[in-house]
């Protein structure tokens, strides 16, 4: 049986606040702040194809789900006023078919601590950026032998073909 893909739920404002430019950039423009986050969480869900879930604290009456792209596989959460990001991935991991394929970013030890004990995995924000930083740069190679394979077999065919 294949191993289910790692679904990363984020604790949005919790790793806004631990990453010293996301901290920064918060103070002047929170959304744009929330838009960094996502973008750097999108190589997780683009590349290395983790199911993602961004989670923040309320915002109106309801749960606010938006897909980040065109992917349903992607998504920005937003609690209901009454509720907090951490209750949210709580019950996400408890309701998940295998929290162990739950990877959990957050700096709040009782969060940490709640589910843990339910079977998800864990990571600290600095470990989500650790993470982040490899995938990016495994693409990066990736991209890269992927050019030069095509320079190599443009140049084979003596540099014809291709636009005109």
């Amino acid at each position: 049986m294949p191993t289910p893909p790692t679904h990363l739920l984020v604790d949005g404002s919790n790793v806004v606040q631990a990453w010293p430019d996301t901290r920064a950039l918060a103070r002047r423009d929170r959304e744009a702040a929330k838009a960094l986050l996502l973008r750097r969480v999108a190589v997780l869900h683009d590349y290395a194809g983790w199911r993602v879930t961004v989670v923040f604290d309320g915002r109106g009456e309801e749960l606010h789900i938006e897909a980040v792209g065109d992917s349903a596989d992607f998504a920005c959460v937003h609690t209901p006023a009454g509720a907090t990001a951490d209750d949210v991935i709580e019950q996400l991991v408890a309701r998940a078919a295998d929290p162990a394929a739950c990877l959990v970013a957050t700096a709040d030890r009782a969060e940490l601590s709640t589910v843990e004990a339910a079977g998800a995995a864990t990571c600290s924000p600095a470990e989500l950026a650790a993470r982040i930083g490899a995938v990016d740069t495994r693409q990066s190679r990736s991209v890269a032998r992927g050019n030069a394979a095509a320079e190599r077999a443009w140049r084979e065919a003596g540099g014809k073909g291709g636009a005109s």
